[in-house]
Formats: structure tokens, C-alpha cells, sequence
């Protein structure tokens, strides 16, 4: 499993002109699922996401996590992060796992998330929804977390 996550002052997501999930200060988290992760990855990359110090503390330090600011978190389903461009130009996206094992997978980690961070914290996207994703990056601060597996 594969996130990344990006510091925003705010962000948003729609689907047909609609929006379907907004938040402020936080992280917005891409998240892709590959073949072989299991729920075991979901809920180590969720920790490990939610945990992630990545917002300053009073002496300008990257050392405050998504709790000890208030953050929220917006989870986009993303499984081109699972594309392979390295022979020719057009991604191969066979490490992706397919969506009647991603989707369970997806919702396990924001499950996991609302857990940690309450669920008035966690927002998402459409799974399997052409999506437009507006966001204001902070810093930028972008970081790339893997799961174990």
C-alpha cells in the first residue's frame, strides 16, 4: 500500500461538479492499493499517516502530528500510484490490485483513520470516480509513506 500526503491549508474533492468532501488544515493523502496488501497494511499505513510530524511546532520544527494541530485528513483513491512507466511511455498498472480487492482495502484504512482521529477528521473521495482534487499544498510539505508489506 502506498500513500501520498500532501500539507494543506485546505483542500477539496468533486465528482460531476459536486463536492463530496472538503477540509481545512490537514493532509490530504492519495492512497493506492497493489496486489498482496491485506488489512495489516491498511491499518499500519493509516497509523503511520495519522502519527506523521509533519506540522511545525512554535520553533518553526516539522514535530507536530495531524492530532496535536487539530488536522483533518481527505483520502483520495489513487491507483496509478501503482503505474510502472519504466518500459516505453504508457504506464503499466498490473502491481495495482483491482477494485474488488482496493475498495475493501481503501475503506479499511479510512476506517482506521476515523478511529484515530475522530470522524468528524476524515473526509473522502469516490472510489472509482473521475475526481477533481483542489487543494492548497503548505510548505509544500509532500510525503511519500509505504506499508510493510
Amino acid at each position: 500500500m502506498r500513500a501520498v500526503l500532501q500539507r494543506v491549508r485546505r483542500a477539496a474533492v468533486c465528482v460531476d461538479g459536486n463536492t463530496v468532501g472538503a477540509i481545512g488544515k490537514g493532509t490530504v493523502i492519495f492512497l493506492g492499493v497493489k496486489n498482496g496488501d491485506t488489512e495489516v497494511d491498511a491499518k499500519y499505513l493509516a497509523e503511520k499517516s495519522c502519527a506523521l510530524r509533519i506540522f511545525e511546532d512554535r520553533n518553526g520544527k516539522m514535530n507536530l502530528s495531524l492530532a496535536d494541530v487539530g488536522g483533518s485528513v481527505l483520502v483520495i483513491s489513487q491507483f496509478t500510484l501503482y503505474g510502472d512507466a519504466r518500459k516505453g511511455n504508457r504506464p503499466s498498472f498490473v502491481d495495482a490490485a483491482p477494485s474488488e480487492i482496493a475498495e475493501p482495502l481503501y475503506d479499511e484504512y479510512t476506517k482506521h483513520c476515523r478511529r484515530i482521529l475522530g470522524d468528524e477528521k476524515v473526509d473522502v473521495g469516490v472510489f472509482r470516480a473521475m475526481m477533481e482534487v483542489e487543494l492548497i499544498n503548505d510548505g509544500p510539505v509532500t510525503i511519500i509513506l509505504e506499508s510493510k508489506g
